[in-house]
Order: structure tokens, then sequence, then C-alpha cells
């Protein structure tokens, strides 16, 4: 007898913006089976307009305002993309209708909603509540897990990372936003965008247990530190560094890979978007030569799909969410204490964050494979060179 078909989960979007646009819709247009678009509403009468366009949504499906959205009985859950400091008190009115809630990322605009975030997630035990974070389900960065879990690169000691690029706005894309320009939640870009490479280098490192920061502000394009500088102390003994600079003068073309420095190799994180190289170097001393192994992730979409499905799966069947509001306080708490320490010019203890400890390592659900079901590419190949 064939298993019963899982209805898809009628999900309802609060905001149809960029975000909506660029990275949830792509991922939800290839998720029919796990999810139907039942009701939609923006601020902005043009925006659900634009999303009813694109998506082919019928815009009869358009609710008046969030109220309407979340009193609608067709409405299991709902994908909260809006500005950040209104993020809390749109999650806090869906949990309250009774809404599974996957919510745009950070917790909130500085530590005390942080802290009130993880007070919502306690009081609504009965409803899936999750923070987005692609980068806990990129298929480039799980893969650089899967090796350090199995010890390719022997015992991290060393983690070095800096990230620069030019910040100026820009009609159509995140940077034109108007209240990034000039945010009402502590840290700007680093809060914003800074909390993914935080959650990368926790899902990679471990957990923080000092920090010690530096920030400048070098743009004037943006009301908020365009620098920020990060010495770092792992739960697991390991140090880094991470440095993001975003200016308004254009720079060089940079790296920005992450590096990875282990007892018995090296572990290097590089590429764009659309193609992304994990390569581990590992050397022979008797030989005198040096191997490295590098893997092409291409068309992976980033991690949105994988994170809708895990999302899917803690609706539909039980499954623990890799990102819980724990995990998502447990990134913003990193940018929030190197601003602390900025201000003081003290070496700061983080501490832990309840509910969150170390990231888990996501695999789709039933699979022992990491990318099993996933679309994307992966090539590799080898090499070897004189040390």
């Amino acid at each position: 007898m064939a298993a019963p078909t899982i209805p898809p989960i009628r999900l309802g979007l609060i905001g149809t913006g960029l975000a909506v646009e660029k990275l949830h819709w792509p991922a939800l247009r290839e998720l029919g089976d796990r999810y139907m678009v039942t009701a939609f509403t923006d601020r902005s009468a043009e925006q659900s307009r634009r999303f009813a366009d694109y998506s082919g949504a019928d815009p009869a499906r358009a609710a008046a305002d969030r109220a309407a959205l979340l009193a609608r009985d067709d409405v299991d859950a709902v994908l909260i993309s809006v500005p950040i400091p209104h993020l809390y008190e749109v999650a806090r009115d869906a949990l309250t209708a009774g809404k599974d809630v996957l919510c745009e990322k950070p917790t909130g605009v500085d530590a005390e909603q942080a802290a009130a975030f993880l007070a919502l997630a306690a009081a609504h035990p009965d409803r899936t509540f999750v923070v987005g974070e692609n980068f806990f389900y990129r298929d480039d960065l799980r893969y650089a897990r899967a090796l350090l879990d199995d010890g390719a690169i022997g015992r991290l000691h060393l983690m070095a990372w800096r990230h620069t690029g030019q910040l100026v706005p820009r009609e159509g894309r995140f940077t034109g936003t108007p209240w990034r320009q000039r945010p009402q939640y502590r840290g700007g870009i680093h809060l914003d965008f800074g909390v993914h490479h935080i959650a990368q280098i926790r899902l990679l490192c471990g957990d923080i247990a000092q920090v010690h920061g530096a920030v400048q502000a070098a743009n004037s394009t943006i009301d908020a530190p365009s620098d920020l500088t990060l010495n770092l102390v792992f739960t697991g003994g390991a140090i880094g560094n991470y440095t993001a600079s975003y200016p308004e003068i254009p720079v060089p073309p940079e790296p920005n890979d992450m590096r990875l420095y282990g007892t018995e190799g090296v572990l290097v994180l590089a590429g764009s978007e659309s193609e992304r190289h994990v390569t581990r170097s590992s050397s022979d001393a008797t030989t005198n030569t040096a191997t490295t192994h590098t893997t092409v992730f291409r068309g992976i979409d980033n991690g949105y799909r994988a994170e809708l499905v895990d999302f899917a799966d803690a609706v539909q069947f039980g499954v623990r969410p890799v990102g819980s509001v724990a995990q998502s306080v447990a990134n913003a708490m990193v940018v929030q204490r190197a601003l602390d320490s900025a201000e003081r010019a003290a070496v700061l203890a983080l501490d832990p964050v309840p509910g969150a400890g170390p990231v888990p390592l996501w695999r789709p659900r039933g699979s022992t494979g990491l990318f099993d079901g996933l679309p994307g590419q992966r090539i590799s190949s080898s090499a070897s060179f004189a040390a």
C-alpha cells in the first residue's frame, strides 16, 4: 500500500520585497510538493502586485494587512520577510495567531530583543519557530564541516578570514533599501549581513568563548560602522581573526577566502555565489610533497531550498530544525558582544545561549548522504606539488 500523501503546507507571505523575490521565491517555486502559497501581504501595494506578477499567484490571495492574513484559516505557516526593526512584532503576532513561523534573520535589533526572541520561542513550544540562516544549509559549507568532523585536517588551531567589498546604494539591490542605509538596529551591515559570516564561523569552527573587537566608520553612505575586525577564541581551543570591510570606494578584487589551519592540513573556502570552491591541502613529510583536493559547487542556490525543506520537515514530521531561534541568537550575540568589546576596548567573554550549543550538521531527512535529492553540481579534482 502506498504511503499516504502529506498535503503541502499552506504558506502565507508577510512581506514580498527583495528577499522573497531574489532568495525565497526561487526555492519555493521548486518545492510545490511541500508548499502552497495561499496568501500574501506587503505594506506596499506595488510590491504585492509585483509578487503576483512574477509568481503567478492569484491576486485575490493578497491580504489587506498582516492581521487579515493571520486570521485566515487557509494559512498554516508564515514566512516573515520585513525590515529588521519589525521582525519581532510580526513573529509575535503570527505565533499568537497559532501559525508556524519561518522568520528572516537576525533575531532583533540588539541584545535585549535577541533575549525577547528566546522568550517568545519558549512561550510557544507547540509551534515550529525558525529564524532563517541559509549558511547553515549551504552545500559547500556542509561539505567542509563534514571534512572537519572526519578529521581531514587534524585539530583545527587557526581560522583566518578577511571579507572586503564596496558597499554603496544601488537601485534594485539590497544596498538600495533606505532602512539599510540608515539602520535602526545596532551594528548595521555587520548585524544584517555579518550574522551570515558568524553562522559560517560557528558551523565550521565551533562556538566562540571570547571576542576582542574594533570598528571604524569609513563609508558615508551608511549610518553605521563600515569596518569590523575580531580576534576570536573558540571553545575548542582554536583561535581566529575575522575582518569585514564595506567601504564606499571601489577596491581591487579580493579573494575573500576563509582559511582553516589544522595540525595535518589546511582547508580553504573560496569562490562566488555561482561557483564555490572547497580545497583541502595535506602534506607528506617523507616525500616533501603536498596534495590538494578541490571540490567545486555550482547551482547550489546557497541553501535556501534546504532551509525550506528543513522547516517543512519540522512542521510536518516534528524534525528538530537546525536553524532554531537559539542558533540565530547565538550568531547575533557574537556581533553584539563584538560591538560591546569595541566600545569598551576590552576582551569579552561570550555566555552560552540556552538551547543553542554546537551547530548540527544538516542532512536531508532519511538520508546518510549530504546531497541526496538536492540540486546542484559537484566536481572534484586533485593535484600534487612540492612542499
